[in-house]
């Protein structure tokens, strides 16, 4: 399979970046290693290429109600009450209420903008077309950065001031010698932070421009996946997927009140599941003892009775021991109950935890 090459490949080869297939890119997963890099950006500020995300925008046909309208037929979302200026996360669903993707999008004006997952793109590029049909533009100019940590903040204003007033969420678009760029208050490390999308001809001044900052350190996916990981943050094709629900994905959060009437696909299942609750919940892990239980483990009760399954897992840098989430029975999910699991053989005391591991610190 040929892997298609980030616009800053060269620039992470340069910086010593081990490089690895991952979604069918040639993706950097550590430069000085994964625990320095995820606790540097727990300290200070990490930059993340995260180009490798499809970026789409919806440029409506009429105008942004009829856009709204159409996309709230396709995610338990309330797209319409969405102001300008503004993004939330949302999730695209299918018939069957699984989750067909989970996304960032934002009101831009005259057009919304979405972050979608690199595994999903096309798929989710092709869905979209299939319902909104020629309102649907793939974004291929430009490139994603991410500048987490906190000092983001700092770094980042000291090229582009006005971040300075942005909150959690918000989106602007700030002319600049590496472009016109769009950057939202934003990210997937439970951070403070931005995510930055760049005309590709502006992408390396760019990336070289906050790198020159003392603070600012480059960091490939293994941190940004345990950085995730203790943030409680869900992984597509592995913590959620098209047979998984929002309410077992514990992300009910994510539909608004205004939406639990229906009129999106998975409708019925997933505000039974809201009524009455689902057969199974997503949880937080907290192994006992030093030995990771990696995705795939099987858990059990303490009479031997299987109750579930890891769908990630590592070791927590920040909380300084081995962390997981995966599904469980309800019965089996409240945080402190005990379970066990099977680790080379051997059953190994777990115990069901909250999330987040490390708790967000957005500036809201």
């Amino acid at each position: 399979m040929d892997l298609q090459r980030l616009p800053l490949h060269d620039l992470h080869v340069e910086l010593g970046g081990r490089m690895v297939p991952f979604a069918g890119w040639h993706m950097p997963v550590q430069f000085e290693g994964v625990m320095a890099e995820h606790l540097h950006t727990r300290r200070a500020a990490g930059l993340f290429d995260v180009s490798h995300m499809g970026q789409v925008i919806l440029r409506p046909r009429t105008d942004m109600a009829a856009l709204c309208a159409e996309m709230e037929a396709l995610m338990p979302v309330a797209a319409a009450a969405l102001p300008e200026g503004r993004q939330r996360y949302g999730l695209l669903t299918n018939a069957q209420g699984g989750i067909l993707d989970d996304l960032m999008f934002a009101n831009r004006g005259d057009h919304l903008l979405l972050v979608v997952n690199a595994g999903r793109a096309a798929e989710d590029i092709a869905h979209l077309r299939a319902h909104l049909g020629d309102q649907v533009e793939p974004v291929t100019d430009r490139a994603l950065l991410a500048l987490q940590g906190p000092q983001a903040e700092d770094a980042l204003a000291r090229l582009v001031p006005a971040v300075m007033a942005m909150r959690f969420m918000d989106v602007i678009t700030a002319d600049t010698l590496f472009g016109a760029l769009w950057i939202s208050r934003s990210g997937y490390t439970g951070e403070d932070g931005f995510e930055i999308s760049v005309p590709v001809p502006g992408a390396e001044g760019l990336a070289r421009a906050l790198l020159a900052m003392a603070e600012v350190a480059p960091i490939g996916l293994g941190a940004r996946d345990s950085l995730r990981l203790e943030a409680g943050l869900c992984l597509h094709g592995h913590d959620i997927d098209a047979s998984t629900t929002p309410v077992e994905a514990a992300l009910s959060w994510a539909i608004p009140k205004s939406r639990r009437g229906g009129g999106f696909p998975g409708a019925e299942r997933i505000l039974a599941e809201l009524a009455d609750g689902p057969e199974r919940l997503r949880v937080g892990l907290a192994p006992e003892g030093r030995a990771p239980m990696r995705e795939g483990t099987a858990l059990f009760a303490a009479d031997g009775t299987p109750v579930g399954t890891v769908t990630s897992g590592g070791f927590g840098p920040s909380v300084g021991a081995p962390v997981a989430m995966g599904y469980v029975a309800a019965a089996h999910a409240a945080p402190g109950t005990p379970l066990f699991g099977e680790v080379r053989g051997k059953r190994l005391p777990v115990l069901v935890a909250a999330l987040p591991f490390i708790p967000a610190s957005f500036k809201r």
